[in-house]
């Protein structure tokens, strides 16, 4: 029974780190976690947060001071908006652009 405990907890915490950090509602820690994201750039987009209000798309990144196309879509398999992930953000807006 230990075991499968054990298992268990590792299993849960495998699965949370594999969890898209939300953009929206994410700390400067959790920000900084995201790879291609250090403290400036984790630091900008909780500025931007703050004056431009909650992120539509994980491409609103590349209106965030520091962030170009390639660190945008560095980070994109790892954030999200909401509760969506950043794949289906992005699926969503391709079939938006049909």
């Amino acid at each position: 029974m230990k075991k499968i405990m054990m298992f268990l907890s590792m299993l849960a915490l495998s699965i949370s780190a594999w969890a898209a950090v939300d953009l929206n509602t994410a700390t400067q820690a959790e920000l900084e976690s995201v790879n291609g994201i250090g403290p400036k750039k984790a630091q900008a987009i909780i500025e931007y947060r703050k004056k431009n209000g909650n992120f539509k798309s994980v491409d609103d990144l590349d209106n965030v001071s520091g962030f170009g196309k390639k660190t945008v879509d560095k980070v994109k398999k790892e954030v999200s908006v909401g509760n969506a992930t950043a794949a289906a953000a992005a699926g969503k807006q391709e079939k938006a652009k049909k």
